[in-house]
């Protein structure tokens, strides 16, 4: 009997449960001073991600909220919940680069304690629903931020996914987010 060769099989990449860092920059667009989440600890497809934020006095909010008493602005807690549901989302979507994630509601945001630096966030994201059409998905996701074992905020936040192009145009006549063949056309 002779040995023979079978071709290999690779088996599939193992589907991602974690992000680090650099695995958040290539998702998401946002950057320093901006970015506020630093790791993605459990991820599973449309449904559910959680994330930390570790919360120091180097944040640049802190020179101005409040000077001596140091506090983590609500609405940037309600933005690490809504990045956590980018980053969610984001991952459903192999032209992310072309897409533009919008922010259409905030519901029932609720803060039950001062983050303060030194505090690590764990943000959970739960989808709650999710629309596609062509050209846009619209989703609806509930957070719960905590600190250890304390639930600090909460909030339903609501999105949509649009072509980049769509959402300049959407953003009307006001100059913002305009090309520039449409402010040369305007001169």
């Amino acid at each position: 009997m002779t040995d023979t060769a079978h071709p290999a099989t690779a088996a599939p990449a193992p589907e991602k449960t974690t992000l680090d860092i650099i695995d958040i920059f290539h998702i998401l667009p946002h950057r320093f001073p901006f970015l506020l989440i630093d790791r993605v600890i459990e991820i599973q497809r449309k449904q559910r991600i959680v994330a930390i934020k570790n919360v120091t006095i180097n944040e640049p909010f802190f020179a101005g909220h409040f000077p001596n008493l140091p506090i983590m602005p609500g609405v940037l807690i309600v933005e690490a919940i809504a990045q956590a549901g980018g980053a969610l989302l984001l991952t459903e979507v192999e032209d992310r680069g072309d897409k533009l994630i919008m922010f259409t509601g905030i519901e029932r945001a609720k803060f039950r304690r001062p983050v303060v630096p030194g505090d690590q966030l764990r943000i959970e994201v739960e989808l709650k629903s999710w629309r596609a059409r062509p050209r846009m998905i619209a989703v609806r996701m509930e957070g719960v931020v905590y600190v250890g074992a304390k639930r600090v905020a909460e909030a339903v936040v609501s999105c949509q996914l649009l072509d980049r192009q769509r959402g300049r145009a959407a953003s009307g006549g006001d100059g913002v987010g305009a090309t520039a063949e449409t402010d040369e056309a305007e001169s």
